[in-house]
């Protein structure tokens, strides 16, 4: 965790011995923002990335979590189970049979000065402060319409600092009518396919307040 106290990544869960962190943001169809130092700003913002974003309720038997401060609420499935996690946020995941965790969402409020129009560059930035040597961005949105507010996400893959293990995440900021709120949606880079269906299916869910 960083000084300010923000969104954790798994590797600084205890038990957990790698780091996953998730979120959207950009601007669709415009150039993304300045990286910052140490980044690659990988392939250009791609339109059809997002395509399978449709703001719906989380399938049937999935549970939820709700941040203490009213701005959003997580929907997870079933088989996830809650994670030790800062204070006023949630966390959720699942592990493969080596205790590692292998499907991760965290939502936080947010905390900094981030911004719909910088979220590209402020969650990038964000990573290589916290848990990543390096991360690339594969894509971008903004305008995008969450249950209860709007969103700008963004798509990359980094490498932690620590066991260079290497993570893929979706990350959102969403802003709603009482506030705006961080989810993150990741997975091992080498497992994404597997879970990229339940990740997005917990995007489409998440709900701003």
């Amino acid at each position: 965790m960083t000084a300010t106290g923000r969104r954790r990544s798994p590797a600084a869960l205890p038990l957990a011995a790698v780091a996953l962190a998730i979120g959207l943001s950009a601007v669709a169809g415009c150039a993304a923002p300045a990286p910052p130092a140490g980044h690659s700003a990988g392939p250009a913002a791609l339109p059809t990335a997002f395509a399978w974003f449709t703001a719906a309720p989380a399938p049937a038997g999935w549970k939820t979590a709700a941040l203490s401060d009213g701005t959003g609420v997580l929907s997870y499935p079933p088989d996830a189970v809650p994670l030790q996690t800062d204070p006023g946020t949630a966390t959720v995941g699942t592990r493969d049979t080596g205790g590692r965790i292998a499907l991760y969402l965290n939502t936080t409020p947010r905390q900094g000065t981030e911004s719909l129009a910088s979220w590209t560059h402020s969650r990038l930035a964000h990573l290589l402060e916290d848990t990543a040597a390096t991360a690339t961005l594969s894509a971008a949105a903004t305008g995008l319409a969450f249950r209860g507010g709007t969103g700008s996400c963004v798509i990359d893959d980094y490498v932690t600092k620590i066991g260079a293990h290497h993570y893929r995440e979706m990350a959102c900021l969403v802003a709603g009518d009482h506030g705006s709120s961080v989810l993150v949606a990741a997975a091992p880079a080498a497992d994404w396919t597997r879970y990229r269906d339940v990740l997005e299916r917990a995007v489409d869910a998440y709900t701003a307040r």
